[in-house]
């Protein structure tokens, strides 16, 4: 197969590295991740701008369909470690937007997104949930001129300071479920809400929510309520394989940076890249990144496609990849390093941090390697 990207293809590839190479020295992202937002507002501005914000979102609302356009981003932000919560708000509460909107809900809101003027978020875990969807037991029930909402989310990225969050909620049947959830767009400023806010390992923002009684108006219902379940699981595996990309992202530049320092680095009066062992590790770093890189490539073909089992098996695939790689070549670097690999100021150290973080985010390796072994007993 021919993987060479198109003339259109590596001028977005070389616009978001670019942009992200410009704004986001290590530095500077410290500077973002201490500050009251979290993220530079100035670099979410300028993805809106160049049109970065709309690339997994359909043509019709300003977007460029996803796919391989959405990985090419992807890959640039995890390289960057960027704190924007770009996957939460453009790819997964966007296109569960795209999927399940009414024609009037998306020219309100879809177009927004995708400029970059209104940021959303997605409160789907709960505590008892562990990555299962259907796990829901925050409630919703009807009033008149819409809905009432009561229970707690948690994990909520980019909840802090978005504009509308996208909530999860049963409107009917019991705790697990997967008929009877429907999804609800919550002006976090509604009475009945309250946010505790915290940073994650990796330095974003997330907050836990807790609802009681908050009123969402019967326009922002999205899709039919109880039904939601099926576009949850199809949006997520979206969200999975852009996840995967923005961990590749991650491990490229963690390859390039242990690399240069076993270039630098002297022992013995000569460079310990110099010694067999550690090109030995090097290159099983190498190894582990070419495949999940192939596996990344292969759920941004599928991300898109119709639902089906291969489809899931794939991402499930490619997720559980992934993370394995994401472990060694994370472990591998602070080996490597030695003591410094560890510290804050070092920039290794947060990039282990980010891959730790993405391997826990929409089901770890094992949740994935069973649902991939579930779905294989099936076809």
């Amino acid at each position: 197969m021919d993987f060479k990207l198109t003339e259109e293809q590596q001028m977005l590839q070389d616009t978001a590295a670019r942009l992200v190479r410009d704004a986001y020295g290590f530095e500077q992202r410290e500077a973002f991740r201490r500050s009251e937002l979290g993220y530079s507002a100035d670099f979410w501005r300028q993805l809106g701008e160049l049109g970065l914000t709309g690339v997994s979102l359909p043509e019709a609302y300003g977007g460029f369909g996803g796919g391989v356009d959405s990985m090419l981003v992807h890959t640039e932000l995890g390289r960057g470690l960027c704190l924007e919560p770009y996957l939460q708000s453009v790819v997964f509460a966007g296109g569960l937007l795209a999927q399940l909107g009414s024609d009037a809900q998306k020219d309100q809101l879809l177009t927004r997104v995708a400029s970059g003027e209104l940021q959303l978020a997605v409160a789907f875990e709960e505590p008892q949930s562990h990555y299962e969807l259907n796990s829901v037991a925050t409630r919703a029930e009807p009033v008149n001129g819409g809905w009432r909402l009561s229970g707690r989310k948690v994990a909520v990225i980019g909840g802090h300071s978005a504009g509308l969050i996208l909530v999860s909620a049963r409107v009917a049947g019991g705790e697990q479920d997967e008929q009877g959830i429907g999804l609800f767009f919550l002006d976090p400023n509604e009475a009945g809400v309250k946010r505790r806010v915290y940073p994650t390992a990796n330095g974003l923002k997330a907050c836990e929510l807790y609802l009681d009684g908050a009123f969402v108006a019967s326009e922002h219902v999205l899709g039919e309520p109880g039904e939601a379940f099926d576009a949850l699981r199809y949006q997520q595996g979206r969200a999975i394989a852009a996840q995967c990309a923005e961990a590749v992202g991650a491990m490229e530049a963690t390859c390039e940076l242990t690399l240069d320092y076993l270039k630098t680095r002297k022992q013995f009066g000569v460079a310990i890249g110099s010694f067999q062992v550690l090109q030995h590790r090097m290159v099983d770093m190498r190894a582990e990144l070419d495949q999940a890189s192939s596996m990344v490539i292969l759920a941004a073909c599928v991300a898109d496609q119709p639902d089906s089992a291969e489809r899931s098996r794939a991402l499930a695939a490619a997720k559980y990849i992934t993370v394995r790689a994401g472990r060694l070549i994370s472990e591998q670097c602070i080996q490597l390093h030695g003591g410094i690999g560890l510290t804050d100021e070092y920039l290794g150290s947060h990039y282990a941090k980010h891959l730790v973080m993405i391997s826990h985010q929409f089901g770890d390796d094992d949740h994935h390697l069973q649902a991939f072994s579930q779905m294989m007993d099936v076809a």
